[in-house]
């Protein structure tokens, strides 16, 4: 339940330094179970509204990573928490603390994981990145970021899996 004056803090991560169990058309079972809770993310071509693969189509892979820009981001959920009603119709307003970077996987690393999460913000909590932080979203320590704003768990999650588009 949210807190009167609550925000929310959206996150993209970025995990993919280590193998992902996948094929071109399954997820794991845990990968499977990560997403939960109306988010969804929209890109021009694409709408992922649960976990997905992106499917092996150089054109639609090279768009995701090369192309298109930052998603429209949607929580469906929003009306529960006072502030989410504009997130609910897309319209993500706040302090942005990195830009956002399309999928970009390595040639011949086979598949990594994209991730969204929305947190809740305590009301009289704002957040910042540290200089390492800010400095590399490859060693970006979210646990740590959640631990030290208190954020708890997301309030949803969702993420894709890709690779890159040339293999």
């Amino acid at each position: 339940m949210a807190v009167p004056g609550s925000f929310l803090v959206l996150s993209a991560c970025i995990l993919g330094l280590f193998h992902v169990e996948a094929t071109p058309d399954t997820l794991s079972s845990l990968d499977s179970s990560f997403c939960h809770g109306g988010l969804e993310v929209i890109y021009p071509e694409l709408d992922i509204d649960e976990c997905i693969i992106i499917p092996k189509d150089q054109e639609l892979r090279e768009k995701v990573s090369t192309v298109w820009k930052a998603p429209q981001i949607y929580f469906s959920r929003g009306h529960k928490v006072r502030e989410g009603d504009a997130l609910k119709r897309g319209q993500i307003q706040g302090t942005t603390l990195s830009d956002y970077y399309p999928p970009t996987p390595p040639q011949k690393s086979g598949f990594h994981r994209y991730q969204f999460m929305l947190f809740e913000q305590l009301p009289d909590a704002p957040v910042s990145l540290t200089k390492q932080e800010k400095s590399s979203r490859g060693k970006w320590d979210l646990q740590a970021f959640v631990t030290r704003f208190d954020l708890g768990e997301p309030v949803a999650t969702l993420q894709f899996l890709t690779q890159n588009y040339k293999d």
